[in-house]
């Protein structure tokens, strides 16, 4: 799993709770469960686990789904797609059964093109890990071209953020004695040449946001301690985080350095001459996407003057680090349903993936050097599908992209400069697909806005039936559809036992994430998150309607900013809802600022600490809306205690409050994982038995 970036990750792990004021200690009683280590809320977490394994795995079907989602999720017929490309050896980090922390290994180009690759394995994970004494978890490896023999290897203690990060050869497959080394921190790191890192990382008191990310940049020469690294930029205090990026365009490196003052703006700045930083043209809402042919690639997430947004346009980097930079020349400007999610860049073929009406469509675009206009070529692909841009071996011009539906099996497939796109491998179907169908519909919000939703039945279903709608609405992340075997997200084959015992899955795609660009995202902003809320209802509200669902068995499901939504949704609706899960959620928006990364999505939900801004937020925060005396729907709540992006507090104080006021509680704490990276799919087997087990529980659903 490739590492985050700086901007979507967190500070390091506190071992008590935040600093409170008498009164707001006074005003909450379970912030003793903020103590992410405390004795007293271990205790408490480990006898909430205990009461809910023991009520789920007294289900006769418990252990018969935790065995199938294991054996899916570890199935080595598995893509095993790339992680790298270096030139004309292909990357591969393989995690099964034998190896659950996985194997990053090598195969070369041809034969993995050709379909029959043959691996070395180059970093046993898991081997590592036992030999040192250490609970390994891959996040990534940086491997600095063009002769790829040194790589940045990142490390994580137990899946958290936070990473070791060590040098390793290629070449004789071991770590460099004497090497680079940075010890455990939330760092950005960038090769700037063989012998010079750019590190961002916490290099001691004051020197981190107080987002908890690093704020100073620093060059770091080989063989000289870390603290005579040099300055290259710092930040302020108040910004978001100060990082290092470091683009290869064919045989030239360009060094920038991103100081993002929030969430959504930045200032990004190139590396000249001589180390002088030159501040680029990009508008501070903008985004760089990649560098093709000495040209910086930006997405617009604000109108640019004429230039609409959602446009990627485009500036010489020459004339930018000679300060000379002039208007930009457009690139790609959006269609009326099509907009640009994902951006890769080969040495002469810029490859844009679009969604159009939440399905995935791939253009090749190249640039006319005679006339600077930029031409575009469709490459063909299976029709609604689900498109992700995983990988290009650059010197070849080809990109690599996983293909995709809730009852199509992923493929993997090829583009090159010419032609349509081609399968390099298809996975085997894990379920009979002639049994289901898979539609789109379009549901009513209540500001009129149309919010599309994909609903998957078994065939001669009509309902209504128990139904689970998955959504997220937040950080301009579009929801797109996945094979049944991973949805929803985090829950292993959840989605796919749900449909097979006879209910209905749905993957709403409401207002808050990217699924039609900008205006999408901004739609459900800060104090317009109620749209995302009423979206979310708008769709349930729609099942009941159309005969799929009925009032009171239905269950929403969200994870991390998907938990805000969830909880908003209980809470503002228990009529309408009969079971909630949430997974490593939000919920106590009034504390969120103040718990590990939370001051960073202030840009995204408002300041709790401004009087303006907490009159709109306390409107829908859940945890301050939880009412005794009111019957909330069964809520199911999962996560992690190394969680150290979204504190474990959220989840552990709404669990406590819903349960003391007499509420139906499930609660599922691992102690090893991270956010986004689980320490191993023995995680997710068994969080999608447990979860299947308290659906059918709470609103039905027994096999038929």
């Amino acid at each position: 799993m490739k590492k985050l970036p700086a901007i979507l990750r967190s500070s390091a792990l506190p071992l008590a709770v935040a600093a409170l004021s008498p009164a707001a200690a006074q005003d909450d009683p379970y912030l003793w469960l903020e103590e992410i280590e405390g004795p007293k809320a271990i205790a408490q977490v480990e006898k909430w686990n205990a009461e809910t394994e023991r009520l789920l795995r007294a289900d006769p079907s418990f252990e018969q789904d935790r065995a199938r989602a294991r054996a899916i999720l570890d199935d080595e017929s598995q893509i095993a797609f790339p992680d790298r490309i270096l030139g004309d050896r292909v990357m591969n980090l393989w995690r099964d059964a034998k190896n659950p922390r996985g194997l990053w290994r090598s195969t070369d180009l041809a034969s993995y093109l050709a379909g029959k690759p043959e691996w070395t394995t180059v970093i046993d994970v898991d081997a590592l890990g036992k030999a040192e004494g250490k609970s390994w978890v891959w996040h990534e490896a940086d491997c600095l071209a063009p002769d790829y023999k040194r790589c940045l290897v990142s490390l994580s203690p137990g899946g958290t953020d936070a990473d070791v990060v060590r040098e390793f050869d290629l070449s004789t497959a071991s770590f460099v004695d004497g090497g680079f080394t940075l010890p455990e921190a939330k760092s950005d790191v960038a090769w700037a040449d063989k012998d010079t890192l750019l590190v961002a990382t916490d290099y001691g008191a004051g020197t981190l946001t107080a987002s908890g990310y690093p704020r100073i940049v620093k060059r770091w020469k080989r063989g000289t301690p870390l603290a005579s690294a040099t300055p290259v930029m710092e930040g302020a205090a108040g910004d978001m985080t100060v990082a290092p990026r470091v683009e290869q365009d064919g045989d030239r490196r360009w060094a920038f350095i991103n100081r993002a003052l929030t969430f959504y703006t930045a200032e990004l700045w190139l590396e000249g001459e001589g180390g002088r930083l030159v501040r680029t043209p990009m508008p501070q809402t903008a985004e760089l996407r990649t560098v093709i042919g000495g040209r910086m690639i930006v997405y617009l997430n604000d109108p640019m003057g004429d230039i609409p947004a959602g446009s990627l346009i485009a500036w010489p980097l020459a004339d930018v680090a000679a300060g000379k930079a002039g208007a930009p020349e457009i690139v790609l400007e959006p269609a009326a349903r099509a907009v640009v999610e994902d951006v890769r860049a080969t040495d002469h073929i810029l490859w844009v993936k679009q969604l159009e009406d939440v399905s995935g469509a791939l253009l090749a675009l190249t640039r006319d050097a005679a006339t600077g206009r930029w031409t575009r070529r469709a490459v063909p692909l299976a029709d609604k599908a689900t498109v992700h841009l995983v990988g290009a071996a650059d010197r070849q011009d080809i990109v690599f992209a996983s293909v995709e539906g809730m009852l199509t099996p992923p493929s993997l497939v090829a583009a090159g400069p010419d032609g349509a796109a081609r399968t390099v491998q298809q996975l085997g179907a894990r379920f009979d697909a002639s049994r289901f169908t898979v539609e789109q519909r379009f549901a009513t919000s209540k500001d009129g806005t149309h919010i599309p939703y994909f609903l998957a039945r078994k065939k001669g279903v009509t309902g209504p039936v128990p139904a689970l709608i998955h959504a997220y609405g937040g950080f301009r992340a579009a929801q797109t559809p996945t094979y049944l075997t991973t949805e929803p997200y985090r829950a292993g084959p959840l989605g796919l036992f749900w449909v097979e015992d006879g209910n209905a899955y749905v993957l709403a795609n409401i207002r808050g994430g990217g699924e039609y660009g900008p205006a999408w995202h901004a739609a459900a902003l800060r104090e317009k998150r109620q749209n995302a809320f009423d979206d979310l209802a708008a769709v349930a509200e729609d099942l009941i309607k159309t005969g799929v669902g009925v009032k009171g068995r239905i269950a929403i499901s969200g994870r991390s900013n998907g938990g805000v939504l969830v909880g908003a949704a209980m809470t503002q609706r228990p009529d309408l809802y009969g079971a909630v899960i949430a997974g490593s959620p939000l919920e106590d928006m009034k504390r969120y600022s103040h718990l590990l990364a939370g001051a960073s999505w202030v840009a995204e939900y408002g300041d709790p600490d401004k009087p303006g801004d907490w009159a709109f937020m306390q409107t829908w925060s859940p945890y301050q809306n939880v009412r005794e005396g009111v019957k909330y729907p069964p809520a199911f709540f999962y996560l992690s205690t190394r969680d150290d992006r979204v504190h474990p507090g959220h989840a552990r104080k709404m669990a406590a409050k819903l349960k003391d006021y007499g509420n139906s509680v499930y609660y599922h704490e691992y102690r090893e994982g991270g956010h986004s990276v689980g320490a191993d799919h023995a995680e997710d087997a068994v969080r999608a038995a447990l979860l299947h087990g308290f659906l059918k529980r709470e609103i039905g659903g027994e096999k038929k």
